[in-house]
């Protein structure tokens, strides 16, 4: 699974996922994209599941690329503990999505194959997502509302 090799620091505060995505949210390698209709946190097990549901329909053809990476640290504290004594450890890794970021990129299959891929990959993940190609978002995907 994804996760960076090292970090400045080991805990992160939660942070907001207010507004627009204003970077990542041109598809620019690939012909189709899966891009994010609503902010969330994605971690990196999700990422990997829907790599693997893209890769194992389109078999040996074509080109997937991951636009996103988990590296924000998310804590938890165990179950069943008092209040106090600090801040949890760290259980997982978290990329955070923000409305109109392209999250995956597919090229080199047929349109049907391509949509389908991204259509398989969009169940794995917990946010609302559409599937759009390179013609349908010039000028990028905030310019809709």
């Amino acid at each position: 699974m994804l996760m960076p090799k090292r970090v400045k620091r080991r805990k992160q505060f939660r942070g907001k996922m207010r507004g627009k995505a204003t970077r990542g949210n041109t598809i620019c390698y690939g012909e189709y994209g899966l891009i994010a209709t609503e902010p969330c946190w994605i971690k990196s097990n999700q990422i990997e599941a829907a790599r693997i549901a893209m890769t194992r329909y389109i078999k040996r053809g074509g080109k997937v690329w991951i636009k996103i990476f988990p590296d924000k640290p998310v804590t938890s504290k165990p179950a069943e503990t008092r209040m106090g004594s600090g801040k949890g450890t760290l259980e997982y890794w978290v990329a955070v999505v923000k409305p109109g970021r392209v999250m995956f990129e597919i090229a080199g299959v047929p349109e049907d194959t391509a949509r389908e891929a991204l259509r398989l990959a969009m169940h794995k993940l917990p946010c609302k997502c559409k599937i759009m190609s390179k013609g349908d978002l010039e000028g990028g995907a905030t310019n809709e509302n």
